[in-house]
């Protein structure tokens, strides 16, 4: 690559996946920065004496647990993510390192998205907190609030979850809409506070309690403050600028958070519209409100917004009434097990190897609809991948590790035309 001229197609590509890679690298510390954030605060939470977690108010723990529960999931995703973008930078192929990441990217979304749900449940159980410690609001009122907001977090939670990048992102599109009504349910749970603390004469102490809470709080950017008063038009100058995604003179996200969210979304790692829910939510009510299409030209432009960046991950259906078309295995799935001791395991099983190829296209690689028939074509892919793995093998006389046998199977890929575009086999 160093021997690659400085305008080269080979070097413009090894600057592209590096510069994804380092922009991975720095989300994914972007995200475990806030689940540390969020396992600190449950830790506090479960630790305490008093409010949700006190002899008088116990059975609220679970409320606790059930975000410790989520937070293990997040974690995992986390730990995944980073595995990939470990396995990424193993291999040569740039193509491959690209491929990788993109692998990677609905578990970085998945994760990124949760903790912005976790973080809003967090709000609600420091709001409960507050309210068992100063006493000013009913608990078995309390205890249905709480009830009813887990059940409407909970389809979110289990879609993305699942890691598929086709739930992670139908989640993400429904989030800011989902997040604006759990605001509106938080400001009015917390005018019911107030309003029964000044029947108590306890409003100086709830003034405190809930503006330091609020300090911390996800939904910042969209509840009214205290007193209650209207809240505030976001959403309609939202820019692109310099300083960063700006929302008058309220900074929503960095200039640093928007580069590194462009190089992600244009190199495929993360889609557009995850990407846009996370931003919608963090400038506030109006913006949590509007859907992809309505966001500011300026700020799609910023994030990298492109038909061919729409284009780099396909789902749903080949076509109305339509079959999905065939699931390559890159590694063929008869030699599972030579590939598990080469290290294919886990996030980096031969099933996360896919390929979506049209019914032609697929036969063609294997020598026609006859597989048996198309075994005895030396091009035919199994065939002739196998072959050359096993040549590698002999010519290093030794095992062949991970990042090696990708990278010979980036070169075949590359002379088949077959794009690096993995998704996970679906077992049909």
């Amino acid at each position: 690559m160093t021997a690659a001229g400085p305008g080269s197609a080979e070097r413009t590509t090894w600057q592209s996946a590096l510069a994804a890679h380092l922009a991975f690298r720095g989300a994914v510390g972007d995200v475990s920065g806030t689940t540390r954030r969020l396992s600190g605060e449950l830790s506090r939470l479960e630790a305490s004496t008093s409010g949700i977690a006190g002899r008088a108010s116990g059975l609220f723990v679970r409320y606790v647990d059930h975000g410790v529960q989520q937070l293990r999931w997040m974690e995992a995703e986390l730990a995944a993510a980073t595995r990939l973008a470990n396995a990424a930078s193993e291999v040569k192929d740039s193509d491959m390192q690209l491929a990788l990441l993109r692998l990677a990217g609905p578990r970085l979304e998945s994760a990124m998205m949760g903790s912005l749900l976790l973080s809003v449940w967090l709000d609600f159980l420091h709001l409960t907190d507050v309210a068992l410690k100063q006493q000013f609001y009913s608990v078995e009122r309390l205890f249905v609030d709480m009830d009813r907001v887990q059940k409407m977090l909970q389809p979110s939670m289990t879609a993305l979850s699942s890691g598929e990048s086709g739930q992670v992102e139908a989640a993400a599109k429904d989030m800011p809409m989902l997040v604006g009504h759990l605001t509106r349910e938080f400001a009015a749970t917390r005018e019911a506070m107030r309003a029964g603390a000044e029947k108590i004469q306890k409003i100086l102490v709830l003034k405190e309690a809930i503006e330091a809470l609020t300090l911390l709080s996800a939904l910042k950017f969209s509840l009214p403050s205290l007193p209650p008063s209207a809240p505030a038009l976001l959403g309609v100058g939202l820019v692109a600028g310099g300083d960063g995604v700006m929302m008058g003179t309220r900074i929503v996200v960095s200039a640093e958070w928007v580069e590194m969210m462009h190089r992600l979304v244009r190199a495929g790692v993360l889609t557009l519209p995850v990407v846009g829910a996370a931003v919608r939510i963090q400038a506030g009510q109006v913006m949590m409100a509007q859907s992809h299409d309505e966001l500011p030209k300026g700020v799609r432009d910023a994030l990298g917004d492109g038909p061919e960046v729409r284009g780099m991950r396909v789902t749903g259906r080949a076509g109305a009434g339509m079959n999905e078309p065939p699931r390559h295995h890159v590694l063929p799935k008869e030699f599972r097990a030579w590939f598990e001791k080469r290290g294919f395991t886990g996030e980096m099983d031969i099933d996360q190897f896919c390929i979506k190829m049209e019914q032609a296209n697929h036969e063609a690689i294997h020598g026609g609809g006859n597989w048996k028939l198309g075994r005895a074509w030396p091009g035919e892919w199994n065939r002739m991948l196998m072959e050359a793995l096993h040549d590698a093998e002999i010519d290093a006389g030794r095992m062949l590790a991970r990042n090696e046998v990708l990278d010979i199977a980036a070169e075949a890929m590359q002379r088949y035309k077959i794009p690096m575009n993995f998704i996970r086999w679906r077992g049909r």
